[in-house]
C-alpha cells in the first residue's frame, strides 16, 4: 500500500439553503476538487470560490489539505456556502484545536435561512391578491 492510500480521511456534511455538500479532506498538497472539477472551474465567479474555501484560509491550511467535495441541490451560492460549512466541520473533526478560530470567523454555524413557502390563496409567500372594497 502506498502512503497516499493510508492517509486519514475526514468526512463531513455541510448544508446551506437546499444544497448539501459531502466533504472529504486529507493531508496533501492543496488539491481542491468539486464534483470531479477544480474549485475555480466549478465556482466560476471568484467570490463563490473564495467563500467556498474560506475556512482553509482562516486556519492557513490551503496548501496542506486535499479537499474532495460532492455537492448537489440549490444554486451556486448555496453550494458554495454548503461547501464552506462542510470543510469547516471536517477541519474541526481533523483537529479540535481549530474550532475556536473557525467559530470566531463564523464558519461553524449552519446558516438556516431558507426560502419561505408559498401559501394557498396568495400569489406568493407574503404577497396578497389585490383587495377591492367595491
Amino acid at each position: 500500500m502506498s502512503a497516499a492510500t493510508t492517509a486519514t480521511i475526514f468526512a463531513c456534511t455541510g448544508r446551506r439553503k437546499t444544497s448539501t455538500a459531502r466533504v472529504r479532506i486529507s493531508e496533501g498538497s492543496g488539491k481542491l476538487t468539486v464534483n470531479g472539477r477544480t474549485f475555480d472551474s466549478y465556482f466560476s465567479h471568484e467570490n463563490f470560490a473564495k467563500q467556498a474555501f474560506a475556512p482553509l484560509l482562516t486556519v492557513e491550511l490551503k496548501d496542506k489539505i486535499d479537499v474532495d467535495v460532492n455537492v448537489s441541490g440549490g444554486g451556486v451560492a448555496g453550494q458554495a456556502g454548503a461547501t464552506a460549512h462542510g470543510i469547516a466541520r471536517a477541519l474541526q473533526k481533523m483537529n479540535a484545536e481549530l474550532r475556536p478560530a473557525l467559530k470566531k470567523a463564523g464558519h461553524m454555524t449552519r446558516d438556516d435561512r431558507m426560502k419561505e413557502r408559498k401559501k394557498a390563496g396568495q400569489p406568493g409567500a407574503r404577497k396578497r391578491f389585490q383587495f377591492s372594497k367595491r
